[in-house]
């Protein structure tokens, strides 16, 4: 495993760091803050995490 910068729509939006063979979430961006540091098994489980974190936030005015 290495570091990978993960992106959503796009954007980036933080960072996955391995880390006792799991990944490690480090967020980069204010909307998915939640989920900063929080540990994932696959960047498939963090883009889902990410992806259900956002569905689940009202949405933002611009």
């Amino acid at each position: 495993m290495q570091r990978q910068v993960i992106e959503y729509g796009g954007i980036p939006v933080g960072i996955a760091v391995p880390h006792n063979g799991r990944l490690r979430f480090i967020a980069v961006k204010f909307h998915v803050i939640d989920l900063d540091n929080q540990q994932f098994t696959s960047v498939g489980e963090l883009k889902a995490a990410i992806r259900d974190h956002l569905n689940s936030q009202p949405a933002m005015a611009a």
